[in-house]
């Protein structure tokens, strides 16, 4: 059974960058591209980026077997220390992975890695 977790990154990226490719990036790791049918194969997750100064901070929740849950942190990292993605404007965004590492969930987030668990 699917249990939910958290994990955190900081980017340091250019204003100009598109502070949402990080988030492709994982989903394409995860789930072979950023568009594709549900369910997410690996871990159903959701990615919310947030932008303070030159620094962007991810908060990634996402769901699946415990037994999995470190080879999804891996393959988060994975995606984020490629530090780029080619967007489907054919723009590449770039970042530089600052640090990664799990988070705790927060009671806020309770109810929606409930729904990710439940696919």
């Amino acid at each position: 059974m699917r249990q939910g977790f958290a994990h955190q990154a900081v980017l340091d990226m250019t204003p100009d960058d598109d502070e949402r490719a990080p988030g492709a990036a994982i989903t394409t790791v995860l789930c072979g591209h950023w568009e594709h049918e549900p369910p997410c194969p690996v871990a159903a997750h959701h990615t919310r980026a947030e932008r303070v100064g030159a620094e962007v901070r991810l908060r990634i929740l996402f769901a699946t077997e415990p037994q999995r849950e470190q080879r999804v942190r891996h393959d988060i990292d994975r995606a984020l220390a490629r530090g780029e993605l080619v967007g489907p404007d054919g723009r590449t965004t770039r970042w530089r992975l600052l640090r990664s590492g799990p988070g705790e969930p927060s009671a806020e987030e309770a109810e929606h890695l409930d729904r990710l668990a439940r696919g």
